[in-house]
């Protein structure tokens, strides 16, 4: 990379790291560092959600899907949009009015409040396992990212210098840092997509008519994906936003119920259609790029083993000029940056608030819990960095740690919401059925009917376990033995 770009490069660093020491300094409490002190604006909000949901992972993972099958990987994010807009319709309404109610910090002090606290430990656990996962997928796809383009750098370099930068500006600035560089991130990405990547990426390749001659139509067309990869992607991505923590930490941030549901409708435009194509468009100009030989330089000539998740990076570090990559170089790494801070942060809040205050009994005091929460979040960071030492491919860790976190809470929350009679043991137990035989399907690679993914047997394990127990043992507030 030339000095230039570097020189922008650097430059964005820092100052993400300096938005970071910037918010260090007016923390005050758990309730800023975690929850943005309940103050948050709809649309910081709202651009932070989209930025932390399509992120770096699925933006490296977006390209692989357009290098691989073309158009029709759009309809990953499709499922986004429906999760977002409707758990601003039958969520939020309910989950912010009993966390305003009791103060709450994170998604499991819902199933205390509904169920036990034992209840809630399990859930803590499941959710800070699937978040630990979440980082280590973000920091991976950084990884990658940075070893495409910049030259000499190996990957395990690469995801030290990422995983310290996003790890030491979370650590510092608690979830208001994280939401307004998401802001800022989010802005450079959206700039860089659509101002330089796809117009250079484009003109490249040689426009419609290389596209053309070069792919099959299927790359073009929106049918190019088969009915049971749609249902994997639907019932594994669209419970999340019923899940997931670092969306509960947003809905907690913002002054009122009805500013949380205006941000989740804003994310839910930018998932799709807009990020969702522009996505999967520039990994399929990679596409053409690779078939036609213009990564033959870097040893990746057509034919030749190429992971479908480099192609975007390849095709950025060929085609765009000194100065330019500098700055979408940037705009990926804060699409990458946005999520990692934000998965660390709810992977932090599980394992502070929802298993150590239970397990053990940590000093009191606004000083002494901030700067436990700020250990903590290093702790985990560091964590997050040896897992993602060990993981390939981006996408697949990250789904995998939806699929483990969906399994396991999507039906007792669902059930604590929509349906009096779910019980603290069936609720219990769901949790452990559903995570338990999605986990053990997929270390074991077992063969499922139709390729559908182990998270639908999972969901439905839960379902008939929390269902049956609930009958069989009513009522909420018992002893889970």
């Amino acid at each position: 990379m030339h000095i230039i770009d570097l020189s922008v490069f650097i430059v964005y660093m820092i100052f993400m790291l300096g938005i970071g020491f910037f918010f260090l300094r007016r923390n005050k409490n758990a309730d800023d560092y975690y929850v943005g002190g309940r103050t948050m604006s709809s649309f910081h909000v709202g651009l932070s959600v989209v930025a932390t949901d399509v992120g770096g992972g699925f933006s490296i993972g977006l390209g692989g899907l357009g290098f691989l099958m073309g158009l029709s990987g759009s309809w990953m994010l499709f499922t986004g949009l429906i999760g977002a807009w409707l758990s601003a319709v039958v969520l939020i309404p309910k989950a912010s009015k009993i966390a305003t109610k009791l103060k709450l910090f994170t998604f499991p002090q819902l199933f205390e409040h509904f169920y036990s606290p034992k209840v809630a430990l399990l859930a803590g656990v499941i959710s800070a396992i699937g978040y630990i996962g979440f980082t280590s997928s973000q920091l991976l796809a950084g990884a990658k990212l940075a070893s495409a383009s910049f030259q000499d750098l190996d990957m395990n370099t690469a995801l030290i210098i990422m995983g310290a930068i996003a790890v030491i500006y979370t650590v510092m600035g608690g979830l208001k840092a994280v939401i307004y560089t998401d802001t800022f991130q989010w802005i450079i990405l959206m700039a860089g997509l659509i101002l330089i990547g796809i117009p250079l990426g484009y003109n490249s390749i040689g426009g419609m008519q290389a596209i053309r001659d070069t792919l099959s139509k299927d790359f073009l067309a929106l049918n190019n994906v088969e009915w049971q990869t749609l249902l994997n992607w639907a019932v594994t991505i669209i419970p999340i936003w019923f899940v997931g923590m670092t969306l509960y930490q947003r809905i907690y941030s913002t002054r009122t119920a009805k500013e949380a549901q205006r941000a989740w409708y804003i994310a839910g435009i930018f998932e799709w259609p807009l990020m969702a194509f522009m996505g999967v468009i520039l990994g399929l100009f990679a596409r053409v790029a690779f078939e036609n030989g213009m990564f033959a330089y870097m040893d990746f000539g057509p034919g030749s083993n190429l992971d479908a998740e480099m192609g975007l990076p390849l095709l950025l570090r060929t085609i765009l000029p000194v100065g330019l990559m500098g700055l979408m170089m940037s705009a990926y790494f804060s699409a990458i940056m946005s999520t990692a801070d934000s998965c660390l942060m709810a992977a932090s809040g599980n394992v502070q608030t929802d298993i150590l205050r239970k397990l053990f009994k940590l000093p009191e005091g606004q000083k002494s819990t901030l700067r436990i929460s700020q250990v903590i979040t290093l702790i985990i960071g560091v964590l997050a960095l040896l897992l993602a030492w060990q993981m390939e491919n981006v996408l697949e860790l990250m789904l995998y740690s939806y699929a483990f976190m969906v399994s396991g809470l999507f039906i007792p929350v669902l059930g604590a919401f929509y349906w009096k009679r779910g019980s603290t043991i069936g609720a219990f137990w769901g949790m452990l059925v559903g995570g338990g035989t999605t986990l053990t399907l997929t270390l074991l690679t077992v063969k499922l009917p139709f390729n559908l993914d182990p998270n639908i047997f999972g969901i439905t394990a839960s379902l008939i376990i929390f269902v049956f127990l609930s009958y069989l043992f009513p009522g909420r507030k018992n002893i889970v033995t």
